[in-house]
């Protein structure tokens, strides 16, 4: 049982890696021949990454989990310690206003990243460490937090609140499901709400986010432009798309149309049949982790499951809503799918520590 769930999981990963590749090239290769004079620019720069990331899985999957624990504060301090050399001048590359990002000659490395996968590590380190202690506001509650607000606030000062919004999300859920009281979660969220406002109508650019999002049309050339591209490449697919590699909104018209908004440009060359085959696959995806999480032989290793297959799952669900505009763009990539070297590394390694821990519970 738990070997097919393996399987399962690694092969609905590869489909959704397959499926990546393939619409990369597709929605980029125009883009890429008019900037770089080498239409397969950026799928040489990701297939970088994806051998690089197959190597990680490979050592994940072998790599006992459970010695994660021994090196849990060197791991945070690693995270920490590159949050805020990126934001210093000359170290952060900075690319439209923002700091995330680490250049090494013509690959490029985004700290928060690693930073969530360590922050998931320590988390399930802590719960598991303190039992039924958990619970308490003192020793269970405000400890984590306080280290997940230095961590969000160097996350912040990039400024990067998507990925803040996520990892904060499957912290609090991971808290809930060990056992902390649901009032100390729902008083943080209320006391958080003030800061959400500064952060979100404060900010002229997030702000604006939120009136395009609420009604794009007020600025269709301007500020909704991005989310009503979206749309158009969506509804324009129909039931089984233009066709693959025919897509219209990929020709200049669709910002990011490689990274964050690659699942509009799936709906419009493979239509609602691939858009859904794309869902389904996530679905699956999650019931295989749910499986992971259930068979896993310690808390450690349930609460660092369930942790990794929250975000990615976070990740997913927000990346298609943003694309869809149910949700304001928030910038976070498709899992698996989307260009983005830093993503793909920590989805694949993700995917090595799930398949660790499915083996050792066959295995234990």
């Amino acid at each position: 049982m738990v070997r097919k769930t393996r399987i399962n999981l690694l092969t609905i990963s590869v489909v959704l890696i397959c499926i990546g590749i393939i619409m990369i090239y597709s929605s980029s290769s125009i883009y890429a021949w008019e900037r770089y004079n080498d239409s397969f620019y950026f799928l040489k720069r990701h297939l970088v990454f994806l051998v690089l990331g197959v190597l990680l899985t490979f050592l994940a999957m072998f790599f006992d989990y459970r010695l994660f624990r021994k090196h849990v504060r060197l791991l945070l301090w690693i995270a920490l310690g590159l949050l805020v050399l990126v934001l210093i001048p000359g170290i952060g590359r900075e690319i439209s206003g923002a700091k995330r990002w680490f250049r090494f000659k013509f690959i490029s490395f985004q700290p928060s990243e690693f930073a969530n996968l360590a922050f998931i590590i320590y988390l399930a380190d802590f719960i598991a460490r303190k039992g039924d202690k958990i619970k308490s506001l003192f020793e269970g509650f405000i400890p984590p937090i306080c280290v997940l607000g230095a961590t969000a606030l160097l996350i912040l000062l990039q400024p990067d609140l998507g990925t803040v919004i996520a990892l904060v999300s499957v912290v609090l859920i991971m808290l809930y499901v060990a056992g902390t009281r649901g009032s100390y979660i729902l008083s943080l969220i209320l006391c958080s709400l003030p800061a959400l406002y500064l952060l979100v109508f404060r900010v002229a650019y997030r702000r604006t986010r939120i009136l395009a999002f609420l009604n794009p049309w007020l600025d269709p050339k301007g500020t909704g432009f991005q989310i009503i591209q979206s749309q158009i490449a969506i509804g324009s697919g129909g039931l089984f798309g233009r066709g693959l590699g025919h897509s219209q909104q990929k020709l200049f018209y669709l910002p990011a149309a490689h990274t964050d908004f690659i699942f509009s440009i799936i709906g419009e060359e493979l239509g609602l049949i691939g858009t859904l085959g794309v869902i389904a696959l996530f679905m699956i995806f999650i019931q295989q982790g749910l499986k992971i999480i259930k068979n896993a032989q310690d808390r450690f290793g349930y609460f660092l499951a369930l942790g990794l297959v929250l975000m990615i799952s976070l990740k997913a669900i927000i990346n298609i809503g943003v694309s869809c505009g149910v949700f304001p763009t928030k910038g976070l990539p498709l899992p698996f799918i989307s260009y983005g070297g830093s993503s793909l590394l920590f989805d694949m390694v993700s995917l090595g520590i799930l398949i660790n821990i499915a083996r050792c519970g066959e295995y234990p």
